[in-house]
């Protein structure tokens, strides 16, 4: 039988396509390599089985898994159907490495009173994995805890932490092209810019594909502020009352919002997609959508997971002070909330 190819730095090098001596800083982890081809090199290094890298998944320990409890609650059923495929999503990432994944709940008074888990202090943990919607301050005492830290989903920019989230500048620019391929010139756009960065990237993307195509955003066909999750009904048929003529498209930050709007529009009498179509973002299903299959951009969330999994293992026990960040990008998924205008043969 033939032996095995030992694996070495320059079989690194040449997968990335760089210098056997930056693959041989990364490894010694000493300067001259940014932070993102550090990351790059150690998993190429996992991937292809070299040394003592190889073997690092087996070595063991407990990984945090921080997650604020509001959006674990089924009470915030909409959260929770997207939240609960990441949270064990990572858990089987986690384990897949010889790991354990602690799932630690963050109650609403500790994320107020900026309270640690227990776990913090009572467990040895090699690193946490937190989601970005945490408040920015209770992140910030999280990230000053001076261990290896992947924030996941959602960031605070004040914090030059590792992020792995959509690619959601992309995947709006690319939800946007599709209306415009389809006809569309007057498009809104509903998101929580003023909530997240997730939905703020989004309404970059969307204002960015309006004027790439040349189209003029009307302000009066956008809403980007909200004051929280369980405003956003009332607010949606608000923002409504107020346009003197609806678009023939909207984009909106998540599904969620998509689908209440399509619902206020119903009860104005119009028809989705036949007078006004749309387009979500996330790829969730709802049973009580009245048979409307959504247009959507699907979270790549087995994707997030593992990157999050692989940047965290990459830390090599040190946090990271740069700002790093892996963006997955979105897939679109066409159902029947758009139509197609057949009067402008858009090229």
């Amino acid at each position: 039988m033939a032996r095995k190819k030992k694996v070495s730095m320059q079989d690194i090098a040449d997968r990335l396509n760089i210098s056997k001596n930056a693959v041989s800083l990364a490894l010694q982890d000493k300067r001259g390599v940014s932070e993102e081809m550090r990351y790059r090199i150690l998993q190429t290094a996992r991937e292809l089985g070299y040394g003592a890298y190889a073997e690092k998944a087996a070595v063991g320990g407990n990984v945090l898994v921080l997650v604020p409890e509001r959006i674990m609650g089924y009470q915030d059923n909409d959260h929770f159907r997207f939240y609960h495929d990441m949270i064990w999503g990572l858990e089987k990432s986690i384990r897949k490495r010889g790991l354990s994944a602690v799932i630690v709940p963050i109650a609403v008074e500790m994320e107020k009173g900026l309270q640690l888990p227990r776990h913090c202090e009572e467990i040895d943990y090699i690193g946490i994995l937190l989601f970005g919607i945490a408040e920015k301050e209770y992140a910030r005492i999280v990230w000053e805890r001076d261990v290896p830290l992947v924030m996941i989903d959602s960031y605070h920019r004040e914090l030059p932490c590792p992020v792995v989230a959509t690619a959601n500048i992309e995947g709006a620019y690319e939800a946007v092209a599709a209306l415009i391929r389809s006809g569309h010139r007057e498009i809104g756009f509903i998101g929580s810019a003023n909530l997240t960065t997730s939905h703020e990237e989004r309404w970059l993307g969307y204002w960015s594909a309006m004027r790439q195509h040349g189209l003029a955003v009307n302000a009066r066909a956008v809403l980007t502020d909200s004051a929280g999750f369980y405003n956003t009904e009332r607010e949606i048929a608000h923002f409504l009352n107020g346009l003197e003529a609806y678009p023939t498209a909207f984009f909106c930050g998540n599904d969620r919002i998509a689908y209440l709007l399509a619902n206020e529009l119903r009860t104005r009498g119009l028809g989705v997609p036949e007078e006004v179509s749309i387009i979500g973002f996330d790829d969730l299903q709802y049973e009580e959508n009245g048979g409307l299959g959504m247009t959507t951009m699907r979270v790549e969330k087995e994707r997030m997971c593992e990157a999050a999994a692989e940047m965290l293992l990459s830390l090599k026990g040190a946090p990271s002070r740069e700002m790093l960040r892996m963006y997955i990008p979105p897939t679109l998924v066409v159902r029947g909330s758009v139509r197609r205008i057949k009067d402008w043969d858009w090229q």
